[in-house]
């Protein structure tokens, strides 16, 4: 029964961390489409979100699958508590991915406002933040999800400063309003994916140890 259980429990972790790199998976897709103007991808990133989406599902009814089946306690339920509660956070991160390369897809229709630096940073920092993550729930490491927590941060900084510099150009120019309403909302989708991280990551150090102490970031 116990090698039965822990053999459904790395495949319910693994699946979980197959979900999470499909979803890295859209990040760069979502790079091309907002900072190449590469259009033509937005069908494949909406592909890679279906898939999420089907990941989710079979990952969620394995989950409850497991509750049912061997009424896990201690760290095991905890867990799988982690992975359900988690499971929509990536789904949404998904979902954020999407929304962005749709804005890209907008923006490339006109010349560009400025070159988007910040939001290019913040593209890479996401996919540094799912990886760390992604080994942190691997390999059960407080620390790494700490890490990934301060990652989030410096997200935090890139959005605030891409909202800054477009507020100045829409008071400069009004002919800037529309293109840079639509900047923020993609800077406020690339924040939101590293949140959601964020609470992946906020959770590990309970399923590890079993202590509901908040990270501190």
């Amino acid at each position: 029964m116990r090698e039965a259980l822990e053999q459904d429990l790395r495949a319910v972790l693994n699946g979980a961390l197959n979900m999470l790199g499909t979803v890295e998976r859209m990040l760069p897709v979502a790079a091309d489409i907002l900072l190449h103007g590469q259009q033509e991808r937005l069908g494949e990133i909406q592909a890679i979100d279906r898939e999420v989406d089907a990941q989710e599902a079979q990952i969620e009814a394995e989950c409850l699958r497991i509750i049912a089946l061997y009424q896990p306690v201690a760290r095991d339920l905890r867990m799988v508590a982690l992975i359900l509660k988690s499971l929509s956070d990536i789904e949404r991160m998904g979902d954020y991915a999407v929304h962005v390369a749709e804005d890209g897809v907008e923006l490339a229709q006109a010349p560009a406002l400025k070159k988007y630096v910040n939001l290019d940073r913040m593209l890479q920092r996401l996919t540094e933040m799912s990886q760390n993550l992604r080994t942190a729930l691997a390999d059960r490491d407080v620390t790494r999800a700490e890490a990934t927590v301060e990652m989030d941060d410096e997200v935090d900084a890139l959005y605030e400063q891409v909202q800054r510099e477009l507020v100045t150009y829409m008071l400069e120019d009004p002919r800037n309003i529309s293109k840079a309403l639509t900047l923020m909302r993609v800077g406020r989708s690339l924040e939101r994916i590293g949140d959601h991280m964020e609470n992946v990551s906020e959770r590990v150090r309970y399923w590890v140890t079993g202590d509901r102490t908040v990270l501190n970031h």
